[in-house]
């Protein structure tokens, strides 16, 4: 699955090619049921910021969280990277907290250097609990940082 992030004219408007959003899913790595998403998305206003707006259901009640990525330069759809950083508020790392039901959100992003424009990544996602623990992991997608 192919994701690009663009910094563009700031007077251009409307969607773009390629698509500039991906739906991330998040699948339950513990046999315990959970789930999440996260819409990726990055705004066509010539900034090069990616919007992580991330939703998690079925955790642990009035737990906390954290979002992680990590890149693959080798471009074959196999993530094998476990250089793993945690995602946040520009890069401020954020917890997703869950309420009593399991159910948790928060909307994070991260700010791209210009300088990886062109650049096409590997990259997979996964939720960790406080003691590093992986509970939820996504599949490998690829995206591209275009102009």
């Amino acid at each position: 699955m192919t994701l690009a992030i663009s910094a563009s004219n700031e007077n251009s408007s409307g969607p773009a090619t390629p698509p500039f959003n991906d739906e991330i899913i998040l699948r339950d790595a513990t046999g315990a049921g959970g789930f999440g998403h996260v819409k990726f998305r990055q705004p066509k206003d010539g900034d090069v910021i990616i919007y992580l707006d991330t939703w998690v259901r079925d955790l642990a009640p009035n737990a906390s969280y954290r979002l992680q990525r990590a890149v693959d330069t080798n471009v074959n759809d196999d993530c094998t990277s476990t250089t793993w950083l945690t995602l946040g508020l520009g890069p401020t790392p954020q917890a997703i907290v869950t309420d009593d039901r399991g159910t948790g959100r928060a909307a994070l992003w991260r700010t791209l250097a210009v300088s990886n424009i062109g650049t096409t990544f590997d990259i997979h996602f996964r939720v960790i609990d406080t003691a590093g623990a992986m509970v939820l992991e996504s599949a490998c997608y690829q995206f591209v940082v275009s102009q």
